[in-house]
C-alpha cells in the first residue's frame, strides 16, 4: 500500500485558483487522469490531469521541457488516445509523474514555470472525454454484504446469504465492449422476460431498469499466466479507481440468471466516470479493515496484518436522480441514497488476490467492479431494487412523481469523494447517463 508523501500535504496550494476552492473535487492533492479533447474539434484524444476546473494537457506539457527521468517517460506515455501505455509502466513511474505535476502546480513555483504550464491548461467545460483506457476484460464482484443480504432476502427469504459469500469474493465476468464513459445516453434494452402468471416468456422492452452504485478498479501492471498476485502486493498492480454505474435490467435478469448468472441483463451498458483517481491519491483515506469475530475469518491468501491495518478505503458515495419533469421545471436532481465503500465486506486487494489465485493473468487496462455498494441503513441503498423492495412498493420524489424502477427520460448521477480531518477532500467527479425510449 502507498505511503504518505509530500504530494498528500493538506497545506499545498496551487496557483490554479479553482483547485483551492472548498469542495472542489480536484485539488492539487488529487491529480486524477483522463483522456480528452476539445469539444467539436478534430483534435486527437490524449491524456490529461485535472486541477481545479482545468485540465493539464499532457501532450502539450511534454513540450515544455519541465519533465525529466521517470516523469518524462510517464508523460510521453500519456500522449496517445488511451492511458494503457502509461498504466503499464508501473507504480514508480506513476508516482514520479504525479510528484512532478504536484511540484509544477504549487503556488510557490516560479512565474516562468506558471506561464509555461498555464498555456497547457484547458477548461474542463470545453472538452469531451473518452474511455480513459482500452479495457480488455471486465470482472464484476459482489463485495457489499448489505446489498447481498437485502437482495437475497427478496428472492430467498429463508436463506438470503448463500454460505460461500463469507468465504469467497464472489464475482462474474462481464462485458467489456459495452463500457462507456459518462454522458453516453442509452436506449432502454429489450430481452426475454417472464412473469409468474404466464406460461411462456416474451421479448420486449425491460420494465425494471435499474442503476447500480459501484466503484471500478483499473489494473496497471498485470501478472504472468500461472503466477498469482500476493495480497500485500495486489494494490501495486492497481492504477486507480473510478465511479461505475453497472446498469441492470432486473426483469431480464430474473428470468435468465439461473443457473449461470447475469447475461443480457448486464451486457447492454456500463458507465464509468472519465477520471481515474490514483491509488496514491487515496493513501490518506485508508482505514482499518475488520471482520466480525462471529464470521469466518478469511483464508490465509486473503488475510494479512497490513490488510487489517489499512486495507479499507473511506470513499463516500451518492446517487442522484433527475427526471424529465425536473429538467422541464429547471429543478435540481434529487439525492436517492448515499453509501461508503468502507463498509465493503471484501477489499480491493482481496478482489485482486482472489481473481489471480488460480494463476489467472490480469492485464493492463483490465477493469474490476466492486458490485453495488449499499450500507446497513435505510438511506444507504445502492439500487432501486432495494429502494422499491423488489418493485413491491413505489417511492415518492419531491415533485410528487412515483418510482419503482427507472422511467424513460430519467438521468442517474453518481458522485464520490474522500475526506477526513487530516487531508484535503478529493473527488471522483461524476458518472451520469440518461435512459431514452
Amino acid at each position: 500500500m502507498t505511503a504518505l508523501n509530500e504530494t498528500h500535504s493538506p497545506d499545498l496550494i496551487s496557483w490554479v485558483d479553482t483547485a483551492n476552492a472548498p469542495g472542489t473535487d480536484f485539488p492539487i492533492q488529487n491529480l486524477p487522469f483522463a483522456i480528452f479533447r476539445r469539444q467539436e474539434s478534430s483534435e486527437f484524444f490524449r491524456g490529461g490531469v485535472a486541477i481545479g476546473d482545468q485540465i493539464v494537457d499532457l501532450l502539450k506539457a511534454k513540450e515544455t521541457d519541465l519533465f525529466g527521468g521517470l516523469a518524462l517517460s510517464g508523460i510521453e506515455a500519456c500522449g496517445g488516445d488511451s492511458l494503457n501505455a502509461f498504466m503499464a509502466l508501473g507504480k514508480e513511474c506513476w508516482s514520479a509523474l504525479r510528484l512532478r505535476l504536484s511540484q509544477l502546480l504549487r503556488n510557490d513555483i516560479s512565474e516562468e514555470v506558471k506561464q509555461l504550464l498555464a498555456e497547457c491548461l484547458v477548461p474542463q467545460d470545453q472538452v469531451e472525454f473518452s474511455l480513459p483506457c482500452s479495457i480488455g476484460d471486465y470482472t464484476d464482484f459482489y463485495t457489499s454484504i448489505h446489498h447481498a443480504t437485502t437482495v437475497g432476502s427478496l428472492f430467498r427469504p429463508d436463506n438470503p446469504l448463500l454460505p460461500n459469500y463469507k468465504w469467497v469474493p464472489i464475482g462474474y465476468h462481464g462485458r467489456a465492449s459495452s463500457i462507456v464513459v459518462s454522458g453516453n445516453d442509452f436506449a432502454r434494452p429489450s430481452g426475454q422476460t417472464k412473469s409468474a402468471d404466464v406460461e411462456a416468456p416474451a421479448l420486449g422492452p425491460c420494465k425494471r431498469l435499474d442503476y447500480e452504485l459501484e466503484l471500478g478498479v483499473y489494473m496497471g501492471v498485470g501478472n504472468d499466466l500461472g503466477t498469482p498476485i500476493d495480497l500485500d502486493s495486489a494494490e501495486d498492480h492497481a492504477f486507480g479507481v473510478s465511479l461505475l454505474n453497472d446498469w441492470s435490467a432486473r426483469d431480464i435478469q430474473a428470468w435468465e440468471y439461473q443457473p449461470l448468472g447475469p447475461f443480457l441483463s448486464k451486457n447492454f451498458i456500463s458507465s464509468v466516470s472519465p477520471w481515474i483517481v490514483t491509488m496514491e491519491a487515496l493513501a490518506p483515506f485508508r482505514a482499518n479493515w475488520t471482520r466480525d469475530a462471529e464470521d469466518p475469518q478469511p483464508l490465509a491468501y486473503l488475510d494479512s496484518d497490513s490488510l487489517r491495518d489499512a486495507g479499507a478505503i473511506d470513499i463516500k458515495l451518492e446517487v442522484y436522480l433527475e427526471t424529465e419533469q425536473m429538467r422541464e421545471a429547471s429543478s435540481p436532481a434529487v439525492q436517492l441514497a448515499e453509501s461508503n465503500f468502507i463498509q465493503s465486506y471484501w477489499t480491493l486487494s482481496q478482489m485482486i488476490a482472489h481473481h489471480t489465485v488460480t494463476g489467472c493473468n490480469l492485464r493492463t487496462g483490465d477493469f474490476l467492479g466492486t458490485g453495488t455498494q449499499s450500507g446497513a441503513s435505510e438511506g444507504e441503498t445502492g439500487s432501486m431494487l432495494e429502494l422499491s423492495s423488489g418493485g413491491k412498493k413505489s417511492f415518492s420524489l419531491p415533485n410528487g412523481e412515483q418510482r419503482t424502477f427507472l422511467a424513460d427520460g430519467d438521468k442517474v448521477i453518481l458522485k464520490g469523494w474522500c475526506s477526513n480531518s487530516s487531508a484535503r477532500r478529493i473527488g471522483f467527479g461524476e458518472v451520469s447517463g440518461t435512459v431514452i425510449p
